[in-house]
């Protein structure tokens, strides 16, 4: 038995019918999932070290949280942009896009490019993941240049009118973390989601509602501005 199949066998002993109806709840799909929670997940993934082939082979299995336990052992490093796109467009969770994004794609040098081209994809993860990674961005690379998100903004106005909830949510979620960063973007932030709520568009005006609400709180804004004193 494979290092692989034995990881899947000790998920299987771990999985609980009663977490997938949760699963469920939530929109996770469930059909090749055991029903373990993220932190059991992450708990696991620590008797593991980064090990790209491992991470391949659990992937390949198509169990959720063998998925999911591959995007935490992953080596960024060893990611290459072939494997961004099979992996993308293997998401039917929003869970494990998001989880992807944000432990794996979001430190490989292609992250940018897909940034661009995901986010104008049909697919309905595909383009979540473009948004999500947007916001993984902004949260984490506290380094990078505000020119990078100031071109993100276009993008974002342009795909506000998508009302699949998993896009809607991802693109208000990368418009609120962009305008979190600092008190320029969030100038430009707060001004797109003024934007937005005047659309006539009924997506477009949520997003820009619920990120004009969180962005104007007086709290978060003394936030962005402790940021930038430190």
């Amino acid at each position: 038995m494979t290092k692989a199949e034995q990881i899947i066998e000790k998920l299987r002993v771990l999985g609980s019918p009663e977490n997938l109806k949760g699963m469920a709840h939530f929109g996770i799909q469930t059909e090749k999932a055991f029903g373990i929670s993220l932190p059991v997940l992450r708990q696991m993934a620590r008797d593991y070290k980064k090990d790209h082939e491992l991470a391949l082979s659990l992937w390949q299995s198509g169990y959720h949280e063998a998925r999911m336990l591959a995007c935490f052992i992953e080596d960024y490093k060893e990611v290459t942009e072939q494997q961004m796109e099979t992996w993308c467009h293997d998401f039917d969770s929003w869970d494990i896009c998001d989880q992807c994004c944000n432990e794996v794609f979001i430190d490989t040098p292609y992250a940018l490019k897909k940034i661009y081209e995901w986010t104008v994809c049909d697919e309905e993860f595909v383009r979540r993941a473009g948004f999500a990674m947007m916001a993984c961005l902004a949260v984490h690379h506290k380094n990078a240049n505000d020119d990078i998100f100031l071109s993100f903004l276009p993008v974002i106005g342009s795909r506000s009118d998508d009302n699949r909830n998993f896009v809607r949510k991802a693109v208000n979620w990368a418009l609120r973390q962009i305008g979190k960063r600092n008190m320029e973007l969030h100038a430009n932030a707060v001004k797109l989601a003024n934007e937005l709520m005047n659309s006539p568009d009924k997506t477009a005006r949520w997003i820009g509602r619920d990120a004009y609400k969180e962005l104007t709180n007086e709290k978060i804004i003394d936030r962005i501005k402790n940021k930038k004193a430190k």
